[in-house]
């Protein structure tokens, strides 16, 4: 048994996603774990090199982490032979620029999404990539989160018999920046730097709608900018220009109507910070993050509509947590490693870059559909 090294050149690292979720608990704990087992029995250990624009905030990142490269010059990076993997989490405007340089230089790609700010650039990408042979996958995050895998366990298993809704609520209230410092960047919120809810949003509801509940064939969408004017990272005031709530409803194949309700204005009360509700003939599910409670069709109780009187049944007794079962790791460690597997021994991967220009399709699809205010067809992308 040995193990090969994986040179991983990591652009993007500084910000909230790229630091937490991809260097720190993906790539730093996959080292820590003894690196990626191969199906051979050999182990394949990511060697990251951290790509940055500030100097020192990149060196201390490298130094915090035990990490002994990094760098401030991207092309040289590109450059070197050795690393043969580029992962990018910087702003979406720029990441076809940077895709496209990757590709150029021979190397596999992994990013965030999304992975343009229209299709057509994100459809250009995957044919660049394709053309050249190349290995790349695009993070589909939700989808190994506890809750949505309790999800996938219970269609797969029957559970919901025909399946008829899914009901979607995700948001939180992100600060405007004057009072108390906003959790998220200034970026998000203006449209001509590729900001917008519905454009950040939808692509995670195309792969989690396709993948768990039928793949989506039209949509209906309608944004709005609640916040109008918020502070930026140095304290400045400045006009919102992108949409911060949307209210879309997607039709699936196989007849099921998803609705989901999206917003950075909004006040948590629900169980988490996204929840879906399924329904079905047989039974209904709730899921967040990690739980998932649910209701079979014999345990479904009578409710009476009746305005006069108090409502004195508990509702929410009625429900059932489904048990732990299963250990689950951290969803982006997971599919780093699925995608590391792929590079290494060409191991099945369905998370390409063409499933990434799908979500940029359906964002598109709503942002038309809110400008035209009628339902939009989505069509199958050739590539």
């Amino acid at each position: 048994m040995t193990t090969q090294r994986l040179g991983v050149i990591m652009n993007g690292v500084t910000g909230r996603m790229g630091l937490n979720q991809h260097l720190i608990r993906s790539i730093i704990a996959i080292r820590d774990q003894g690196g990626v087992r191969l199906s051979s029995g050999d182990r394949v250990m990511p060697d990251p090199i951290l790509v940055g624009r500030n100097p020192a905030k990149i060196e201390a990142l490298a130094k915090r982490f035990g990490v002994e490269r990094w760098t401030t010059d991207l092309d040289a990076a590109l450059a070197d032979k050795k690393d043969t993997v580029f992962f990018d989490a910087a702003t979406t405007q720029a990441r076809p620029g940077l895709l496209t340089r990757a590709f150029d230089a021979g190397k596999h790609v992994y990013c965030e999404k999304p992975t343009a700010t229209n299709l057509e650039e994100a459809v250009a990408i995957v044919k660049l990539g394709n053309s050249k042979g190349l290995k790349h996958g695009v993070v589909q995050d939700k989808l190994f989160l506890p809750g949505l895998k309790k999800l996938a366990f219970l269609r797969e298993s029957g559970f919901f018999g025909r399946m008829l809704s899914v009901r979607g609520e995700f948001g939180y209230w992100v600060f405007e920046g004057d009072w108390q410092e906003a959790q998220r960047p200034s970026w998000n919120y203006r449209t001509e730097d590729g900001g917008g809810i519905i454009l950040d949003m939808v692509c995670h509801w195309r792969y989690v709608l396709d993948n768990l509940f039928g793949e989506v064939e039209s949509v209906v969408c309608i944004g709005n900018t609640d916040i109008p004017e918020r502070w930026d990272e140095d304290n400045k005031k400045y006009k919102a220009t992108a949409d911060d709530s949307a209210y879309a409803t997607f039709r699936l194949k196989g007849g099921v109507i998803a609705h989901i309700n999206m917003s950075w204005a909004t006040r948590v009360y629900r169980d988490d910070l996204v929840t879906f509700q399924v329904d079905g003939t047989h039974g209904s599910a709730v899921a967040g993050l990690t739980e998932c409670m649910i209701q079979a069709r014999q345990m479904t109780p009578r409710p009476v509509w009746n305005p006069d009187e108090k409502r004195q049944h508990d509702f929410y007794s009625d429900w059932q947590k489904l048990p732990e079962n299963v250990t689950y790791d951290n969803g982006f460690k997971e599919q780093w490693e699925m995608f590391i597997r792929h590079v290494c021994e060409d191991a099945p991967y369905k998370y390409t870059l063409l499933e990434g220009a799908k979500g940029v399709q359906l964002a598109e699809c709503a942002l038309q559909s809110w400008r035209e205010k009628r339902w939009i067809d989505v069509a199958p992308i050739k590539v």
